[in-house]
């Protein structure tokens, strides 16, 4: 080590290495950095540190590059901290299945409440807009005020005001619980990567993200089931009031089972106001419009004109704000990484598949076929719950070295294109035993898509970059579900809006009758036929609109991704009888996940 070195710069340079967070910019004269040209640092914990002269963006004087850091050591995973990661899971699950419960039977709820269809769908549109501005902000909450005390807060907070909702008796007041349900709703999520991430040791974090992809891909079948059985038994207080005793249950069991780290308050002061602002508000602004497109008429409407505009140029002034701050809550660096782009690209169309994978049978049997809710539980519950078993077997399928996961990524996409391709023959003779094939097909498909594509995101990451990548992976998500569930609603009205319109036309040209000298009856008739074929036609349109986006992601997995191989344990430190030898760098870098 040069003996020139300021002592001071090396005190500095040592509380630097061991902080976890981006440290204040001007902690060290550019005159002095001027004087460095290369130097090792070693602190006492064997680990060794590289000052370079030309610091990264976020770190504008001085720059700590870690050159052989060890993953730190994680609390022995015992069955505390495993039931404390259930009640996380749980949480996660029924927020999800409750709020999909609460769209599926809206237009029972708002009738049994007395709202109007305008009130209803804003209901939903404030919760949207408050759960995926939330994941924004839900990773650097967690880890300022410790995980288990957000977790909890959000338990609880989510069970009050689930049970509170039911009994508002007016329109105000329950916009009001709805936007706070969201919040809470917004907040659990986040968690449950960032829990399983930490707390699961190196073997199991392959399981603990297929728990996280459970919630895409088991999740929304379960809400169809539930929704028959809350209106057979006829009471829709029940469709809110479902999650409260699931979320005291997560929040007893956190509660118990995870660790209490400190609060570190001091982070507030670094903390991006400016970025919450505009994500916020770009955000709330984007899932407003969208949400309300459909039924205000898209560009006809300067409501939709100035939600989507507004929203649009303030997320693109966030993205700007994010790549130039020094702690951001987008880190928009990480998209170097290939892995982690194509995780996130995939992530967000892999959204649009799964919502009209899993809606479109319901959808046709209900409409076309008349099946009463209760006649689709077991369609949908065939899809719910083979998840529960084929995404921890996937886990286990590419937790071995000799599978490459990308391979078995193209394997779920083929089922899914072999899947779309038997809907598109979609007839009006149909029942759901013709369903099932394609059912089988998209429940082994999905979990081979998932999975792999989150080891392959957060492979590519370092355990500290996690909370940006909580931040963006959940919130991006949480945009294109409600982006997925406009354009399939659009898409759906649109096109039983033009083969309406075109099967019109080709009955008047064939009859032989004037209109008006139809009997009653038969026109009703007619007219009956003629919707029925049309939103078959339709049904059928929507599969093969899926095509192109698995032909895409089919594309994309051969040229983009690198092979991410599954966790390995963490590289003992260098032992403190040889510091020549704990110089040297390693080798190679074990790739490992990233942990909040």
């Amino acid at each position: 080590m040069p003996r020139s070195l300021p002592s001071r710069l090396l005190r500095i340079a040592a509380t630097l290495a061991t902080t976890c967070t981006p440290p204040p910019s001007r902690v060290v004269k550019t005159h002095l950095l001027n004087k460095l040209t290369t130097c090792l640092i070693k602190p006492p914990n064997g680990t060794v540190y590289r000052i370079t002269k030309h610091p990264p963006r976020y770190l504008p004087v001085l720059s700590v590059r870690r050159e052989n850091l060890p993953v730190a050591a994680a609390q022995p995973f015992n069955l505390r901290i495993a039931l404390g990661l259930v009640g996380i899971l749980l949480a996660s699950l029924m927020s999800g299945v409750g709020e999909r419960v609460t769209q599926t039977v809206l237009t029972d709820v708002i009738g049994h409440f007395g709202f109007s269809h305008d009130e209803g769908s804003w209901l939903t549109t404030l919760y949207s807009a408050a759960e995926v501005s939330m994941m924004l902000l839900a990773g650097w909450l967690a880890v300022t005020f410790s995980l288990r005390r957000f977790a909890i807060g959000a338990c609880l907070t989510l069970a009050l005001f689930s049970l509170l909702v039911p009994l508002a008796d007016n329109f105000p007041l329950m916009a009001g619980l709805r936007i706070v349900q969201g919040l809470a709703s917004g907040s659990i999520l986040p968690l449950l990567m960032m829990s399983a991430l930490r707390f699961l040791p190196w073997h199991s974090k392959l399981y603990g993200l297929s728990a996280y992809a459970m919630t895409a891909t088991f999740g929304p079948y379960l809400s169809a089931p539930l929704a028959a059985l809350y209106g057979d038994l006829g009471d829709w207080n029940l469709v809110f009031w479902e999650t409260t005793p699931m979320c005291l249950i997560a929040a007893a069991l956190v509660s118990w089972g995870l660790p209490q780290d400190p609060l570190k308050l001091e982070r507030l002061k670094q903390f991006d106001w400016l970025g919450a602002l505009l994500g916020v508000t770009g955000l709330c602004a984007l899932v407003a419009g969208m949400t309300q497109g459909e039924r205000l008429d898209w560009g006809n409407s300067p409501l939709i004109i100035a939600l989507l505009g507004t929203g649009g140029l303030t997320f693109i002034a966030f993205l700007i704000h994010e790549w130039f701050h020094p702690v951001p809550l987008y880190k928009l660096q990480l998209l170097a990484r290939r892995n982690f782009a194509f995780g996130i690209l995939t992530l967000c169309t892999f959204m649009f598949l799964t919502l009209a994978a899993g809606t479109i049978p319901a959808a046709y049997l209900s409409e076309v076929q008349g099946y009463r809710p209760m006649q689709l539980f077991p369609v949908m519950l065939t899809m719910a719950l083979p998840q529960l078993v084929l995404a921890p077997l996937v886990a286990t399928l590419i937790n071995r070295r000799s599978i490459d996961s990308r391979y078995v990524m193209a394997t779920g996409l083929v089922l899914i294109l072999i899947s779309c391709l038997l809907g598109s023959q979609l007839t009006s003779d149909w029942n759901r035993d013709n369903f099932l094939l394609i059912e089988v097909l998209n429940t082994l498909g999905q979990p081979m898509v998932v999975v792999p594509l989150l080891m392959n995101a957060t492979g590519a990451l370092s355990p500290l970059e996690g909370p940006f990548a909580t931040a963006m992976v959940n919130s991006l998500r949480a945009l294109f579900t409600v982006v997925a569930s406009t354009a399939y609603g659009s898409f759906i009205v649109q096109r039983d809006a033009l083969h309406s319109t075109r099967l019109s036309e080709a009955l008047g040209l064939q009859g032989n009758q004037p209109a008006g000298l139809i009997p009653l009856e038969a026109a009703r008739d007619i007219a009956t036929r003629l919707s029925e074929q049309a939103a078959v036609m339709s049904f059928a349109d929507a599969y093969l609109a899926i095509i192109p986006f698995v032909v895409a992601l089919l594309v994309l997995i051969m040229v983009l991704p690198e092979r991410a191989y599954p966790p390995q344990p963490a590289p003992a430190p260098p032992p403190e009888s040889s510091p020549a030898k704990s110089a040297q760098p390693p080798a190679a870098q074990t790739q490992a996940p990233a942990a909040s």
